[in-house]
């Protein structure tokens, strides 16, 4: 009996080993809800300048101002928001951050003037977006994985076109069937609705929870909180100046970001209601880059660990400039075949370059990597407020915004160039570092 029972017993095969989902993809889910949810504010400008320009007869030169005050802000607070993710910990910078981007929001409802505007739209939204910019999912890229960051900075990169697949149509029902001012309190609801998941569920560092980072070998032990995030973000930036590879990142990212956020986001419906196509229709295809573009940039950071990320910069700038350089002549009152495939076009390679960028900074600039790309961010935003100031401008001054999708192709030509120039770090430069 003894021995049939020992015999049964080595019949019996093992019970399966419960795998565990480490924390990492819990940490990276909730940043990625995070950052759709303050996805809204992007979606507005563009929407709001014909509006605007209607109601209160600004020019679009004005309207512009304010949203390249916005863009500008967005990107120069990125550097300090990384350094005082350092300092107070991801989750209560992000949640000041996204109750300052509804407040803003919120104060537009009762503007008159131009300078609110300025105040409410360019200020307190700029301040709070680039406080919880892409900084915000390179820091938590980090500090949470050691490997699949590729992958991870392009889903997190990812998930603010996410969100502007989800607002961008429904915002512009609510102006065509309602008014503006709506539109705006749905940004503000959105981003304080996301505050009690970020304080919640989102953990500062893995030690927080007793876990080293994914992939990593070793367990991490929490850093101290860094004094002096301000000092800290500027001594980083001086340091990076005095290298090649930061004014190339720069150079490209700049370009960037006047082809996206400033050309395309801020002036794509205005320049196709222009050609008499209704502001529902070129929302919705401006979506439509947005579900390209998740796809695209997941499959960028894929890319990234496996190819030389100076070449992958090369090829989508080059492409992206074709693309530009065509869009005059697809705009119409109808959407044509011709005009879905430059959206899905666009729509692969409009945050295509995040990854690569993103990569580089860590192979250049190891631990201060992060507030590094704040700063190549910061540059992402300037280029873009000045094409969403300059589009307005010319659309002024010509009545049309050809002379700018001729430009920014150009533009990004030059970018494609700039990227293959960007050298490789060598082995003895890293042992030094």
């Amino acid at each position: 009996m003894t021995q049939t029972t020992e015999a049964a017993a080595v019949r019996q095969p093992p019970k399966p080993t419960r795998v565990r989902v480490h924390r990492a993809w819990f940490v990276a889910a909730v940043t990625f809800v995070t950052i759709i949810g303050a996805a809204a504010f992007r979606s507005v400008p563009g929407l709001l300048i014909d509006p605007l320009h209607d109601e209160f007869d600004w020019s679009r030169g004005t309207i512009g101002a304010a949203v390249s005050v916005n863009l500008a802000l967005y990107g120069l607070t990125a550097p300090f928001a990384a350094a005082l993710m350092d300092r107070f910990g991801i989750r209560r910078v992000v949640a000041v951050a996204l109750t300052v981007i509804a407040a803003g929001s919120w104060l537009t409802v009762w503007m008159t003037a131009a300078w609110q505007l300025m105040l409410c739209w360019g200020l307190l939204v700029g301040l709070g977006s680039g406080s919880m910019a892409l900084a915000f999912a390179a820091t938590v890229t980090n500090r949470w994985f050691t490997e699949r960051r590729g992958l991870v900075s392009g889903i997190l990169t990812a998930a603010s076109a996410s969100g502007q697949l989800i607002f961008l149509p429904l915002l512009s029902w609510i102006i065509e069937r309602y008014d503006w001012r709506p539109a705006a309190v749905t940004v503000a609801l959105a981003a304080l609705a996301v505050v009690p998941f970020v304080w919640l569920l989102l953990h500062d560092h893995p030690a927080d929870v007793g876990q080293k980072p994914y992939g990593a070998t070793e367990f991490v032990p929490k850093p101290p909180p860094v004094p002096g995030a301000a000092r800290r973000a500027v001594t980083v930036l001086l340091s990076a100046v005095r290298t090649g590879p930061f004014w190339l990142l720069a150079g490209t990212f700049a370009i960037c970001g006047a082809s996206t956020n400033g050309l395309i986001q801020t002036h794509f419906i205005p320049a196709a209601h222009d050609h008499h196509m209704p502001v529902q229709a070129a929302a919705s295809l401006l979506a439509v880059i947005g579900v390209f573009d998740v796809v695209g940039t997941i499959a960028s950071g894929w890319f990234t660990d496996r190819f030389e990320p100076r070449r992958l910069l090369a090829v989508y700038y080059a492409l992206r400039g074709v693309s530009l350089m065509f869009l005059p002549l697809l705009l119409g009152p109808a959407v044509h075949p011709p005009m879905i495939f430059f959206i899905v076009f666009y729509g692969l390679d409009w945050v295509a370059t995040v990854p690569p960028t993103l990569a580089l900074c860590r192979e250049h600039y190891g631990e201060d990597s992060a507030i590094v790309f704040g700063w190549v961010l910061a540059s992402h935003q300037v280029g873009a407020a000045l094409v969403a100031f300059l589009g307005g401008v010319a659309r002024d001054t010509f009545g049309t915004y050809d002379v700018v999708w001729y430009a920014s192709g150009a533009l990004c030509a030059a970018a494609a160039l700039m990227a293959l120039v960007i050298r490789r770090r060598t082995a003895g430069e890293a042992a030094v570092a």
